[in-house]
């Protein structure tokens, strides 16, 4: 019987491992969450955020997991009468698409194979109707562990089409991969903390473009909780619109802090050389499920070329040394297994993982 109170160490693609100083964060006494001290932390770590994601734009902390903000992104930016175009390669930029048509919006489907990357070409080839008044993409898809070249389509949705809104999901790439929000021109990105923040899961960090804003004013029926301009008129404030997820706000704070004092230049650096490091594994003894060129900096989906019980490996290194990877994500499980390498997981931390790995399939 597995002890929840003696919980594994992480590598699945999130929650990941939470160092213990970013835990006692969420034992420092709670704080009135209308009063002036959670208001200052609020706005510090606004402001911290601001610099990690490249933005003078709205920054917007969300007491649910980043899924919320699919229905935010879709409820407050796009009309009844407007058309969405769904990029699809995965799990979660297929569910993108399921909660656009929930909210009663008309989507197009641009669907590759999982594991194939979208490429601008094929955005450019859809768009050219004229016909959509936003775009949705995944920067990094968590079910395949490929990364969408999402800066090579950013500079061909600013020349092409610049009226088109941009909505990114970025909960397995933010932080980890580079995220110039006003550069790339998106109008909403979105992030949960439980992947490479490294936080325990509750809280959803998401910026929001200014004409994002402004077009958000004209859709009438936003919903409430994730109406944007709730956020607006709370983060004047430096508050959120309903109750925050105060312990996980302090612990963001915390990371936040860390990351601008290592450089994110050189936190993009370091996700890469883990993910080289895995990957270089995955090729000698397995293979990788996304082409190299699209393959994910934040976590590796290997394809099981040797026909290993995956649930088994994962059950027996568990037993013997308290720790998981993950299995392959819905209709790809056993047949790629995935091992995450962001937020506070180590080179030393992933060398003990897979040779733990080498030692049950060998």
């Amino acid at each position: 019987m597995t002890d929840w109170k003696n919980p594994p160490t992480l590598f699945i693609p999130g929650p990941v491992k939470v160092l213990p100083e970013v835990l006692a964060q969420l034992a420092i006494p709670t704080l009135g969450h209308r009063g002036k001290e959670y208001s200052q932390l609020h706005g510090e770590t606004v402001t911290m955020l601001k610099k990690i994601l490249h933005t003078d734009q709205n920054v917007f902390l969300s007491t649910s997991s980043a899924s919320g903000v699919w229905e935010g992104s879709i409820r407050n930016c796009v009309q009844m009468d407007e058309k969405i175009l769904c990029t699809m390669c995965g799990a979660f930029s297929d569910k993108y698409a399921t909660v656009a048509r929930a909210n009663g919006r008309e989507v197009d489907e641009l669907k590759v194979d999982w594991g194939q990357a979208i490429t601008a070409e094929m955005i450019d080839e859809k768009l050219a109707t004229g016909d959509y008044a936003a775009v949705t993409m995944v920067y990094n898809e968590t079910s395949t562990g490929l990364t969408n070249p999402v800066y090579e389509i950013s500079k061909m949705l600013r020349e092409k089409y610049p009226d088109v809104l941009v909505f990114v999901d970025a909960v397995s790439a933010m932080v980890g991969l580079p995220l110039h929000f006003d550069e790339l021109g998106w109008d909403i990105v979105f992030a949960s903390v439980q992947k490479a923040f490294a936080i325990p899961p509750g809280l959803a960090v998401f910026a929001v473009s200014d004409r994002a804003m402004e077009k958000a004013k004209t859709v009438p029926n936003r919903g409430y909780y994730f109406d944007f301009m709730e956020f607006a008129k709370s983060g004047a404030k430096d508050q959120t619109p309903t109750t925050p997820a105060i312990p996980q706000t302090m612990a963001l704070h915390y990371q936040c802090t860390r990351l601008l004092e290592e450089g994110m230049e050189n936190v993009w650096a370091r996700h890469k050389t883990m993910a080289e490091f895995v990957r270089t594994w995955a090729k000698s003894k397995f293979g990788l499920f996304a082409p190299e060129e699209y393959a994910s900096n934040t976590l590796t989906a290997v394809k099981n070329t040797r026909g290993i019980n995956v649930a088994e490996t994962i059950k027996a290194i568990q037993e013997k040394h308290n720790t998981i990877f993950g299995n392959g994500y819905g209709k790809l499980k056993e047949e790629t297994f995935r091992i995450a390498h962001m937020g506070d997981i180590t080179i030393d931390d992933l060398k003990k993982l897979l040779s733990w790995i080498d030692e049950e399939i060998e």
